[in-house]
């Protein structure tokens, strides 16, 4: 006769981030006796120091330039001033009150929510603040964290988690990286005002996406007056009374009220205890799951930026839904990686769905490539440069498109609608059958007629 292993929970979910949340109420609603544990603040790096706070720091540093644009409309404006105490107070005032949503959306659902970090004790269970908790099955959607390098001096650094809650806006700033939060935030502070210098050891911005269009972006981004170093690292910072001294390996130095470190991010792993269990990690810190994100270790699952797939939030949010209906629904669900839209919020916007031109060529799809660029419409009175990049890949042999790439205004709103569209595996020629929406932007994008040239 043997007795039946009786748990704490049904399911313990280890981070109250994107993912955890939604795995976390999806689970209740099934019927899961279900507890979080978060360490931090509930809703995660999205909601508190990411995507969130992000994007409204972008609105906020884009008006500097509305206002110079809004003179070619009729409009006489004073010169603008900007009140950062004002931004970060509302911003948080914001964030509170999704803080405050997350918790209302766990409690109605019946989870159980556990202040503190929770640490392996073995595979079924786990310590928070000194108490031990058992569960049927662990899920761990811990998120990740910003890198910072061990450079001489860089205690003095701040990332973009800081950067949210600065007290003062800086004059001066220096930014370490190439990536999109880099570039993100090298848009931020210069539409602000701030003397923005942008550092990066390679030479080819936004790397992982389409050349042609993160270089378009690039040469945007220094129009609007930001300085990029490229093939350039940082020996050593030294703070001075006079700001940060920035060391340079070129021999010159860059001095900053504040520098920043965006050089990427790596998984919270390092602390969780996996040692306990039988996980196994990358040299990353990232966990090793299968395709239905099961650990090699029975009892644990893991999902979200923490497994090696595409860092955004709404693919965290698919990963929960479809781990919850394999887990405890009916089990019909597989996650599907293919053609995931992606905005960076730089300045301009820069936004890509499916394949760029540098993977087709790696994949030895021949194809025609169509591009367009065009000034704005608006831009036409308000005599600002600013230029629209528009790029579109399509099979040879299928007429499918395979890939869409923008610069410019509204890149995101509108890469998302379109999409669907590549998503559905479309054709160049149901896209030349719709009718556009004029005068629009996005209108281009069923309006390409003329191929580029051909990728053999």
């Amino acid at each position: 006769m043997t007795s039946e292993v009786t748990y704490d929970y049904d399911l313990f979910v280890i981070g109250a981030g994107s993912g955890g949340v939604r795995a976390s109420r999806m689970a209740a609603a099934a019927g899961q006796r279900v507890a979080v544990a978060e360490q931090q603040y509930l809703g995660g790096t999205c909601v508190n120091v990411g995507c969130v706070p992000k994007k409204l720091f972008v609105y906020a540093s884009h008006y500097h330039e509305d206002f110079t644009d809004a003179a070619g409309f009729g409009w006489d404006v004073s010169p603008p001033k900007h009140n950062w105490q004002r931004l970060i107070e509302n911003k948080n005032q914001e964030i509170s009150r999704l803080n405050g949503i997350y918790l209302q959306l766990l409690e109605n659902a019946g989870v159980d929510i556990v202040d503190g970090r929770a640490e392996f004790v073995d595979s079924h269970t786990v310590e928070v603040s000194g108490k031990q908790i058992t569960a049927e099955r662990i899920l761990i959607a811990v998120g990740g964290e910003p890198i910072v390098p061990d450079t001489p001096g860089a205690e003095c650094v701040i990332t973009s988690n800081e950067a949210f809650y600065l007290n003062e806006c800086p004059e001066r700033v220096v930014i370490i990286g190439g990536g999109y939060i880099a570039v993100e935030f090298a848009g931020i502070f210069n539409g602000l005002g701030v003397e923005t210098h942008l550092v990066y050891r390679g030479s080819q911005l936004l790397r992982h996406f389409d050349h042609a269009v993160a270089q378009f972006v690039t040469d945007e981004m220094t129009k609007k007056g930001i300085h990029i170093h490229f093939n350039t690292t940082i020996d050593a910072f030294e703070k001075n009374s006079d700001g940060i001294h920035c060391q340079l390996s070129n021999g010159s130095t860059l001095v900053a009220d504040q520098a920043m470190c965006a050089i990427g991010r790596r998984p919270l792993t390092a602390k969780l205890g996996l040692e306990n269990t039988k996980v196994s990690t990358r040299n990353s810190g990232s966990i090793v799951v299968d395709d239905r994100f099961a650990t090699d270790d029975p009892a644990i699952f893991a999902l979200g930026d923490v497994i090696g797939t595409p860092e955004l939030t709404p693919v965290a949010l698919a990963q929960a839904m479809v781990f919850v209906d394999q887990r405890f629904g009916e089990d019909v669900r597989e996650m599907d990686y293919h053609s995931i839209p992606t905005a960076i919020f730089s300045q301009p916007n820069m936004a890509t769905v499916g394949l760029s031109e540098e993977a087709v060529r790696a994949k030895k799809i021949p194809a025609n490539v169509y591009t367009s660029e065009f000034r704005h419409l608006k831009h036409t009175l308000s005599n600002n440069s600013e230029r629209v990049l528009m790029k579109m890949i399509v099979e040879s042999e299928t007429d499918v498109v395979l890939g869409i790439h923008m610069a410019g205004p509204d890149a995101g709103e509108i890469i998302q609608g379109f999409g669907v569209a590549v998503k559905a595996g479309l054709t160049k020629s149901q896209f030349d059958a719709t009718i556009g929406i004029h005068p629009t932007a996005a209108e281009e994008l069923v309006t390409l007629r003329q191929v580029n040239y051909a990728i053999e």
